[in-house]
């Protein structure tokens, strides 16, 4: 086989930090099985589901989301963001096509190696504190960031030593996002897309490829 596609991980949210051993174990399994060590694991991050917010909220699906993006560490992998194309009602997103679409661009840049397109939304690299402002580094820009949809990015949150998330301020500078808030004048953190269904969470690159939800907490 030239690879695997894999979609899976909505029973695990309850247990995201156990997820965070078992996923990277089970791909090692998996290339161990088929005696490839380098064999392509491509998987889906966890769609929007269930009900909407614009604010950020603790639950476990943002959890095992940010557990999945982490999971790209592992060499070989690729990961496709689907944080728009879910169902609030349905765990199993309608919109197969897109989804299959994203797969295919991670399919062809890591199992075929084929590296002359863009095969995914802006990645959090990095980031840096500047005063009030957290600086955030992107990989996969593509063409640019944009605000699909309007000038305003949303769903960016920022904490202080609190680790209070409050729903905060954010604009493109370049490859980064620069993100703040008013009355937080030391932050320490912040979390992108960070609920079960983001409402309105618009970071993309201008090949039409969402960046994915992340949190910049070790």
């Amino acid at each position: 086989i030239k690879g695997v596609l894999w979609y899976q991980g909505e029973s695990n949210t309850g247990r995201a930090s156990e997820y965070a051993s078992l996923f990277p174990a089970l791909i090692e399994n998996w290339r161990q099985g088929w005696n490839n060590p380098q064999l392509p694991f491509i998987y889906v991050q966890l769609a929007n589901f269930m009900k909407g917010s614009t604010e950020p909220e603790e639950s476990g699906w943002p959890h095992l989301r940010d557990v999945q993006r982490r999971t790209l560490s592992v060499d070989g992998t690729a990961m496709v963001v689907t944080i728009d194309l879910g169902e609030w009602n349905d765990i199993h997103p309608l919109n197969k096509k897109d989804v299959g679409k994203r797969l295919a661009l991670a399919a062809m840049h890591t199992a075929h190696n084929e590296k002359d397109h863009v095969h995914s939304g802006p990645l959090y690299k990095s980031h840096e504190i500047d005063g009030k402002h957290i600086i955030i580094s992107f990989e996969n820009t593509g063409s640019g960031l944009t605000a699909k949809g309007g000038d305003q990015l949303n769903h960016f949150a920022i904490a202080d030593e609190s680790g209070i998330y409050r729903l905060a301020n954010a604009k493109i500078d370049g490859d980064k996002v620069v993100v703040w808030h008013n009355d937080i004048t030391h932050p320490v953190a912040v979390r992108y897309a960070w609920a079960n269904n983001p409402i309105g969470a618009n970071l993309y690159n201008q090949e039409s490829l969402p960046a994915s939800p992340f949190s910049t907490e070790e």
